[in-house]
């Protein structure tokens, strides 16, 4: 018989195949019912051979609940927000629920029409995510009928909120920079009005010491080209550069390489963010501060699925470390063995 023309497996089926009730099937895949382990995992290996999948409607009505998640965001440019839905989808495909996801920009008036949507799909919750840490989104999330969990964006001090703990990330680059020989550190930067921003010079001063200089600026490749024509107007310019992004670090890699200055043999540069489509085009290739966006969202899909079945979750801030990503920009594998070996021989 054609593969194509042959009836859907049914609960029916593998309840009979497995030699146990309906009833009981259904309690086995859903994880729920008393029955013995072997029980539970017969019936979910023979499910598993049958090739069965539940009919998602049925199971909406009777667990009342739609197996969909909304997804709000203002990232307009899907720069963070992108990778946090990837995470997101990884962490609730397996459980058979879908992603909604609504662009509202900055509009409260647009953020209102999705929310109703969401509403009125009966969704059994949303992710809030956004550009930015210390900002809300444009529409009002916390008087809901339903759970909300707050990814990289502002959430009120009663929900639960995630996001990338800028400062490990920045002390991170810095300790990495001291662990080269780099002695004459800078950090270039974003507005001081970013939340971030301030996380990140706070860490960079605490690790390079407190008169290490921080230059703000927008976040810019142009910002990135205008730092390095203001450095190098002293008589004694940086070994090493930090910058609060990778479109900026893109930019004074660029502006040094038109001065005739190596990367990384005169200067080591690191960025923040890890933007793949930056750091693997800058040349050389950019060392950066990766922020974990997809665990971010992972988590914040594993949250959000304990919530909309009940489980108890505590709320408060939660903060997901970073990563540093070394590629050719510091010179990490040229400079650090000759460090390590000047140790070695007690130098």
């Amino acid at each position: 018989m054609d593969v194509a023309k042959a009836e859907r497996i049914r609960i029916y089926d593998v309840a009979r195949v497995a030699g146990v009730s309906v009833a009981t099937a259904s309690k086995a895949l859903n994880d729920t019912g008393r029955m013995t382990d072997a029980t539970r995992t017969r019936v979910k290996q023979t499910a598993l051979a049958l090739g069965f999948r539940p009919n998602a409607m049925a199971r909406a009505l009777t667990q009342q609940r739609s197996f969909t998640i909304g997804l709000l965001t203002n990232d307009s440019y899907g720069r963070f927000t992108l990778p946090v839905m990837a995470g997101i989808n990884e962490a609730l495909v397996d459980q058979g629920v879908s992603v909604f996801l609504c662009g509202i920009e900055d509009d409260a008036a647009l953020g209102k029409i999705h929310v109703d949507a969401m509403l009125d799909k009966q969704v059994d919750g949303i992710i809030a995510t956004g550009k930015r840490i210390d900002r809300r989104l444009p529409v009002d999330l916390s008087e809901l009928p339903l759970p909300v969990v707050y990814a990289f964006t502002e959430g009120p001090a009663d929900a639960v909120t995630l996001v990338s703990d800028d400062a490990q990330g920045a002390r991170e680059a810095t300790e990495w920079l001291l662990g080269l020989g780099r002695q004459r550190l800078v950090h270039v930067t974003g507005p001081d009005s970013f939340a971030s921003v301030s996380a990140r010079a706070g860490a960079f001063r605490e690790a390079a010491g407190a008169a290490a200089a921080v230059l703000h600026g927008p976040w810019s490749e142009a910002w990135g080209h205008a730092a390095v024509a203001q450095l190098w107007q002293q008589e004694t310019p940086p070994d090493a550069i930090f910058c609060g992004n990778d479109q900026i670090a893109r930019g004074v890699v660029d502006a040094l390489r038109e001065r005739g200055v190596d990367v990384p043999a005169d200067v080591s540069v690191i960025g923040f963010d890890n933007w793949e489509i930056v750091a693997a085009a800058t040349r050389p290739p950019l060392t950066s501060v990766d922020m974990n966006l997809k665990e971010l969202g992972r988590v914040a899909g594993r949250l959000i699925l304990d919530l909309a079945e009940g489980k108890p979750v505590e709320p408060g801030i939660r903060t997901l470390p970073c990563k540093l990503v070394v590629r050719q920009s510091c010179g990490g594998d040229m400079l650090a063995r000759p460090n390590r070996q000047e140790e070695l021989q007690g130098i």
